[in-house]
This record gives C-alpha cells, structure tokens and sequence, in this order.
C-alpha cells in the first residue's frame, strides 16, 4: 500500500473507504446523539463542545469490493482511515489557537464489514497517536459494541460505531490516559506546536509506516491464554 504525500499528509490511492458524510454536527447516516449525552457525564469538555458546534462527524463506509478479511483489503482500508486521520489532524492543527479551538473535535467512523474487525483502527491510532501527541493533538479509539475503560477504571457507555475522535489534547488532563505508554505521555505533557511536518523522515508504504512505529510500542506482555509474548497497539492503555 504506497501512500502519496499531498499537501504534508499522505494519501492511499487504494480507494477502499467511501465518503459518507463529510464533518457534520448532526450525522444521518449514524444515530450517535444518545451515546455522545452519555459520554457527557465522563467529559466535562463535550458538551460545550457540542453546544458551541465544535464536534463533528466524518462517515465513511469500507468499499463493498474490499474484502477485509484478506490482507491487502484490511491494508488498504487501515491506510485509508490513517490518511483520513491525518487529514483531520491537519485541519485541527491551526485551528485550535481560535477561540474555542481547544473544544474542537472531529469523529472519524467507519462503517461496513470491516468495522466488525476489532483491531481494524489498532495501527492507524498507533501510528497517528504517536504522530500528532509531541504537537498536541489527541487520538482516541472507540469499537463498535465495546466499553471504554478509562485510566481511572470508570466505564465509558458502548459505541455504537467505530470511530477515531480527534482533538486539541489537554495536556494537564490526557497523559493520565497513557500510562502504559510514559514516553508518549511525557511528549503529550510537554506538547508544543512548532509547525513541524511530523511525517519528515516517514516512509510512504503503510506496512512500512506500521514497522516503523513497532518501535514505540511498550513491551510486550505474555498472553494469559497461551503464555506467548504479546506486542499489539489494540491492548488496553495503548
């Protein structure tokens, strides 16, 4: 999967993600409005960011044609939804120096077949996460059907889709969030926009992409089911 650079963010040429919905606040495609009122009892900066219209929401559905149970067809979809990331972050970036800008949050989902595989946003929040967080933008992961669990141990209501949130982080706030990965916590704490093209020295192949961001992933733990060794970005905390 080569990835073409336009514009400082790199663009698949697979074509394997269909646009929905391009950032809304009030998506048709997807019924969201009960989940995000329960969220806002587990984050104090959604519901002023909904009020004022600073969230929103980008939908797109895995190509039909894209078997995503074979290799190449999830590779082609997870290097769709990292460029898809990457673009929002870019489009964030400049914007949080505006008012409210630190409220702004722009939801990636993904519907289809390949929303089903549970470690289809592994990679692509892996590699944007460690990206974006020495510049002070925040990626989250949420599975469809699967509760969050925070940190703090509170559980978060279940997505009703899969979606990639991402926003201005809050640097007092979010390292707590990475405590199994301290190095990108302590880069997160510190972050400072310098207008850096994070993807400098990047390889442009998205398998590359994800060899090259093996490096950041903490130990690997043994597997309490087979008591092999275990190195994934989708555990928990990662």
């Amino acid at each position: 999967m080569i990835l073409t650079h336009s514009g400082g963010v790199p663009r698949p040429t697979a074509g394997a993600l269909r646009l929905i919905e391009a950032a809304t606040t009030g998506p048709r495609s997807i019924d969201i409005s009960g989940y995000v009122e329960r969220m806002m009892v587990h984050c104090p900066y959604i519901s002023p960011s909904v009020q004022r219209g600073l969230t929103t929401w980008t939908v797109y559905r895995a190509d039909a044609s894209t078997d995503a149970s074979a290799d190449g067809g999830a590779d082609a979809v997870e290097a769709e939804l990292f460029h898809a990331g990457a673009r929002a972050a870019e489009w964030l970036r400049p914007l949080r120096h505006r008012p409210y800008g630190f409220l702004r949050c722009e939801n990636i989902v993904i519907l289809g077949e390949a929303a089903r595989r549970r470690d289809l946003l592994a990679w692509p929040h892996w590699v944007l996460k460690n990206l974006y967080g020495p510049v002070g933008i925040m990626f989250g992961k949420f599975s469809a059907g699967e509760e969050g669990n925070p940190c703090s141990g509170e559980h978060t209501p279940a997505a009703p889709v899969s979606f990639l949130p991402v926003r201005a982080a809050i640097r007092r706030r979010d390292p707590r969030f990475l405590q199994a990965t301290p190095d990108l916590a302590a880069a997160l704490a510190v972050a400072d926009d310098d207008g850096r093209d994070v993807f400098e020295g990047i390889p442009s192949d998205w398998t590359e992409i994800r060899t090259w961001a093996k490096r950041f992933l903490p130990p690997p733990k043994p597997s309490a089911s087979s008591g092999t060794m275990s190195a994934s970005p989708s555990r928990p905390g990662s």
